[in-house]
C-alpha cells in the first residue's frame, strides 16, 4: 500500500525545508501530521513526523525555561537487540538491582536515594533474542533529569518500579507518573491510534519490587487497589530472584515483536542463529525491511515454512507472517 501524500503535504514539506525559526518548522511539522494520511502504510512518515514535533517541541520549551541542565558525558545510546524499554521509578525501588540480575551490567547499587545518575544500558537475554534495558536515574517531584526526556523518546517500552518495601510505594509512582506527563512523556497500558505528536506515549508494564519484604502481601493488596487496570503488573524480587522469568517475558511481550527466521536458497534453516523481529503482523515487504533497507522495495515473494501455510509455500509481498515463522526472501 503506497502512502499518497496528497500535494498540500508537499506544500507544507517545502515550507519546513525553507523555515529558519523553530517555531516556523514546527507550524509546517504539525500541518504535515494533520494532512497525512493515517494508515498502516504511513506508519513510517508518522513515527518520524511525530519524533521531528517532539524534538522541536522540547527544543523551544527548553529555550524558554534557560540553558539545558545536563551530567556528564553523553546519552546517545546506540540501539541493540529486539527493542529498547527504559526503567523508570522513584529512588530506591530497586531498579539498578533487577538490572544487574537481568544484564551483565554492573551498575552502582547502594542504600541511598539516587545511586543512578545518568543512563545505563544493558542486554537482557530471553530465549534466542536480546533486548536493550536502559535503567534512568529516578524521578521526584523535586528531581528530573532533562535527559530522560531524550531518552525516553528513543524508547520502545518502559518498566515503571512501585516499592513493595514501602507503605508510600505507590505514591512515590504516581509521582513519577505526574512528572514524567509535564514533561510530555505519557505512560500508557496501550499505544493510542492516534495522540497528540507532541506528546510520546510509551507501552508501560509495572514491576513491583522487593516482593520478598515480610510486608509486601499486604502492600502489594494496596498496590493493586491504587493501580487497577491501568498497566500489567509483574511482581519480583531481584534479591530472591522470584519472578524475573515473568518479568523478562512482560518486557519482551510489550514490545509487540515478533521472531522470524530467514533462510537462503537451497540451504537448511540455523535453528541456532538470532531471528530477525519485526512487529507483528509484518507482511513479507515490511519484514524484508527489517532484514535490509532495501529488501522492502525490492521483494517480489517469499518461501515461507510456518503458520497458515504449508511448508515452503511461495506467497506475495502482502503475505502476513506470525511468530516462528522461517522465510526465504525472493528479490
Amino acid at each position: 500500500m503506497a502512502v499518497n501524500l496528497p500535494p498540500q503535504y508537499h506544500d507544507a514539506d517545502a515550507r519546513y525545508k525553507k523555515a529558519t525559526t523553530a517555531a516556523d518548522k514546527l507550524v509546517a511539522l504539525r500541518e504535515m501530521w494533520v494532512i497525512l494520511p493515517k494508515h498502516k502504510a504511513s506508519e513510517k512518515v508518522q513515527m518520524l513526523l511525530k519524533t521531528k514535533i517532539s524534538e522541536l517541541t522540547d527544543q523551544m520549551e527548553q529555550e524558554k525555561t534557560g540553558p539545558k541542565k545536563t551530567a556528564p558525558g553523553t546519552f546517545k545510546i546506540p540501539r541493540q537487540g529486539a527493542g529498547t524499554v527504559v526503567l523508570l521509578g522513584p529512588p530506591n525501588t530497586g531498579k539498578s538491582m533487577l538490572l544487574s540480575k537481568l544484564t551483565k551490567a554492573k551498575p552502582e547499587v547502594a542504600a541511598y536515594p539516587f545511586t543512578t545518575r545518568e543512563p545505563i544500558p544493558g542486554m537482557m537475554d530471553f530465549e534466542n533474542v536480546r533486548v536493550q534495558l536502559v535503567d534512568l536515574p529516578p524521578v521526584t517531584a523535586d528531581h528530573y533529569d532533562s535527559f530522560v526526556t531524550d531518552v525516553t523518546r528513543g524508547a520502545d517500552a518502559a518498566v515503571l518500579f512501585l516499592d513493595l518495601a514501602n507503605d508510600d510505594g505507590p505514591a512515590e509512582t504516581q509521582v513519577v507518573l505526574d512528572r514524567l506527563k509535564l514533561a510530555r512523556r505519557e505512560l500508557v497500558k496501550e499505544l493510542p491510534a492516534e495522540d497528540d505528536p507532541a506528546t510520546y506515549s510509551l507501552r508501560t508494564i509495572v514491576a513491583a519490587a522487593k516482593s520478598d519484604d515480610e510486608a509486601a502481601d499486604i502492600r502489594l493488596e494496596m498496590a493493586k487497589e491504587w493501580l487497577g487496570d491501568r498497566f500489567p503488573l509483574v511482581v519480583a524480587s531481584a534479591e530472591t530472584g522470584a519472578g524475573l522469568d515473568d518479568l523478562r517475558k512482560a518486557i519482551f511481550d510489550s514490545l509487540r515483536v515478533m521472531r522470524v527466521q530467514t533462510k537462503q536458497p537451497g540451504k537448511p534453516v540455523d535453528p541456532t542463529g538470532p531471528p530477525f523481529t519485526c512487529p507483528v503482523g509484518s507482511t513479507v515487504a515490511e519484514f524484508a525491511g527489517c532484514v535490509h533497507s532495501d529488501f522492502e522495495e525490492k521483494v517480489k515473494s517469499a518461501r515461507v515454512w510456518g503458520t497458515g501455510v504449508t511448508d515452503g509455500q511461495t506467497v506475495g509481498r502482502d503475505h502476513v507472517l506470525h511468530e516462528n515463522d522461517v522465510v526465504e526472501l525472493h528479490v
